[in-house]
């Protein structure tokens, strides 16, 4: 109740102060039963919501599913409102999801109405909900001040003829097609609108329900709410009511964002403004003589009491910025050195399971049987420091099942380590480079593994909390579960990109040669598409069982297998690529479809790359057609890997950019701050 309870307090003040914003509010259902942490349905929730987002943009807008068996299984439902564009309802969802796992520590069932420029819904429950009309649990908030005793009646006339009209309308709305550059869910069960009312200016109203219930349930839904605020708060001056299987909210001023466009254009009175000053209460006051002082200095205050606090906190920040080296995020556990260094057995020889740049990796088990993976920074790499405060940063805001998560970091002396979660299986290049266990990969696990690392891509290029290039895409870093699911790994390198930011530059180029794009090892450019060039190299490993990085001499150069592959589509001969292992038991039409898409991802020039969210929908719908590949970008070097260049380059020949490359794959990082 304390979670609940601050939730209703923080937007109480909002609405005092008239900020037309609208702040999320979660409904954590402890009728409904609790779990244990670490628990299977615990990580069966984590998981469905990790790619909550991502679903819900590739489904249009909504997204209801189920992940788990029996008792552990974990029922999810994703929405947004008609109009929003991709990328503004995957953030909304995705800051949903990340709230309503925040606060329900342990509820089986609880959702989420949240919003800033447009409205959505995050739902989780241990039973299915599809169809079922759900009133409670219910929150509410309402406006404190009153609409006054003389103009109830006529305020009354307005608001009921505004408001009743239109759930006949939404519950019978069945939606229209018309929009194609925006996600929508063709505007079923969904309205906003707006009536002007004397004195008051306007009162704007919207509503929505879930579009998997009836219509008759959605009329219920919505009369329910607005009886319940005819019954409790009536004669407020705005109220929000939410339900698992409805939204319904009314004020006097603009909200979230929402009408904006309505008609076409601005509603007839505009928005109060964003920070409201002595004079705009003042000028409040003069409209409504019976709005007390008490409730006005009590406004003032609260404003006032809020700019002392946000000061007192910047400064604090700043301070504490001071004097610490390395800020460190609080969304990841610290662990004590002595913890970890009892579940590695004082980092024993028999627990490592490997080694790269930034230092070695020990299998452990904690005290509570948990196994996890510790990353211990080498005291001596100069550039370990760099990478491990950047993985620390990155990968403690990221959620998804196909990127490995990080469970905590400890911190002491010049011992800096990474806890992860333990992934059995290793790593995809352990299993390509023996041909003994590249048996073991059958087509059917080969394009699960590729659909899994290209939903890992697109989370982090467009459904993350932030916008991420890896920067360091390979075998290596692909690690595969018990279930042979992949996890993308090592976030050393990457960098956090603006959302309007397309691409970036450095003066150092580091990563893995063979998987480097040619404008980021001949000009340092890197961007989303460095990724994707990256994506196209492990597709045509994966279905070839053989490395990039296999370097051979033809005509006194160094080939590798993106020439290897450019030359067979130029032969028609394609299907020569196919690994041995699973040419007798896959269906070549569709492994060859996956060939042209691995070429489309390294096409030279960065812009006739496709996107990820193309690319995903290239692999999933076979009724898309591919278009024509334009020639890779080649690479051309010397065996020592300290030279590269691109087409047309010689071996003995160098740019002039600094490069820190490996040919053996073991990645030389160096982390510029921006």
């Amino acid at each position: 109740m304390g979670k609940k309870k601050s939730s209703v307090s923080i937007l109480c003040f909002l609405l005092i102060s008239f900020t037309p914003i609208f702040v999320s509010a979660q409904t954590c259902d402890d009728a409904a039963g609790t779990f244990k942490p670490n628990s299977p349905y615990e990580k069966n929730r984590l998981l469905i919501n990790s790619t909550l987002a991502s679903d819900v943009t590739a489904n249009a807008g909504y997204f209801n599913g189920s992940i788990g068996l029996g008792p552990d299984i974990v029922y999810a439902l994703g929405m947004c409102a008609p109009g929003a564009e991709p990328q503004a309802c995957s953030h909304c969802v995705q800051a949903a999801s990340d709230i309503i796992l925040y606060t329900c520590l342990n509820q089986t069932d609880a959702f989420v109405w949240s919003g800033d420029e447009f409205l959505c819904l995050v739902r989780y429950s241990s039973k299915s909900f599809s169809g079922v009309l759900a009133l409670e649990p219910n929150t509410v908030f309402h406006n404190v001040m009153d609409v006054r005793k003389e103009d109830q009646k006529e305020f009354d006339s307005v608001w009921d003829g505004l408001v009743l009209p239109m759930i006949t309308r939404v519950s019978s709305s069945v939606g229209n097609n018309s929009s194609t550059t925006s996600l929508s869910l063709s505007g079923k069960y969904y309205a906003k609108d707006v009536a002007s009312v004397p004195v008051y200016g306007d009162i704007l109203v919207l509503m929505q329900c879930t579009p998997d219930i009836s219509s008759k349930d959605c009329s219920l839904c919505l009369e329910t709410s607005v009886d319940y605020y005819k019954k409790l708060f009536h004669g407020k001056r705005g109220t929000i009511i939410l339900r698992p299987s409805c939204f319904f909210r009314w004020e006097l001023y603009n909200f979230s964002g929402a009408f904006d466009n309505i008609n076409g254009q601005h509603p007839p009175s505009l928005p109060p403004p964003k920070s409201p000053s002595v004079a705009n209460l003042t000028n409040i006051a003069k409209k409504d003589k019976k709005v007390s002082g008490g409730i006005i200095a009590g406004i003032v205050v609260g404003i006032v009491v809020t700019i002392i606090l946000i000061s007192l906190g910047f400064v604090m920040f700043k301070r504490k910025e001071r004097n610490h080296d390395m800020q460190l995020p609080t969304e990841s556990v610290q662990f004590d050195f002595k913890t970890i260094e009892a579940a590695t057995s004082n980092f024993s020889e028999a627990n490592k399971l490997g080694a790269g740049g930034f230092g070695e990796v020990y299998k452990g088990i904690l005290m509570n049987g948990t196994e996890v993976a510790v990353k211990r920074l080498s005291k001596t790499s100069g550039q370990g420091e760099g990478e491990f405060k950047n993985e620390v940063v990155v990968v403690a805001k990221l959620q998804h099942r196909n990127l490995v998560r990080l469970l905590g970091f400890s911190l002491q002396g010049e011992e800096k380590l990474l806890v992860y979660e333990f992934v059995p299986n290793k790593s995809l290049d352990y299993f390509l480079v023996d041909a003994s266990k590249r048996i073991l990969l059958d087509w059917t696990t080969r394009r699960s593994i590729i659909g899994g690392i290209s939903r890992g891509i697109l989370y982090l290029h467009q459904d993350s909390r932030l916008k991420i290039i890896h920067r360091d895409l390979k075998a290596s870093n692909i690690l595969l579960d018990a279930d042979m699911n992949p996890k993308i790994a090592d976030f050393g390198m990457a960098r956090i990109f603006g959302m309007d930011q397309t691409v970036d530059n450095t003066s150092r180029v580091v990563g893995t040669f063979g998987y480097m794009p040619p404008e980021y090892v001949t000009h340092g450019q890197f961007s989303m598409k460095s990724d994707v060039y990256s994506f196209g190299v492990l597709i045509l490993e994966i279905i070839s069982g053989k490395k990039n990085s296999s370097f051979y001499q033809i005509d006194g150069l160094v080939n590798n297998l993106v020439t290897y592959v450019w030359r067979l589509w130029e032969d028609k001969s394609l299907p020569d690529l196919i690994d041995p292992c699973i040419k007798e038991d896959c269906n070549i039409d569709e492994v060859v479809r996956y060939i042209h898409i691995g070429l489309l991802c390294v096409q030279e020039n960065p812009a006739d790359r496709p996107t990820m969210s193309t690319i995903h929908q290239m692999l999933t719908t076979s009724s898309i057609s591919l278009p024509v590949p334009l020639p890779p970008g080649f690479f051309f070097g010397n065996r020592s890997g300290t030279t590269s260049s691109s087409q047309g380059l010689e071996p003995n020949q160098s740019s002039n950019k600094s490069f820190t490359c490996s040919v053996d794959e073991a990645t030389i990082t160096e982390v510029n701050p921006r």
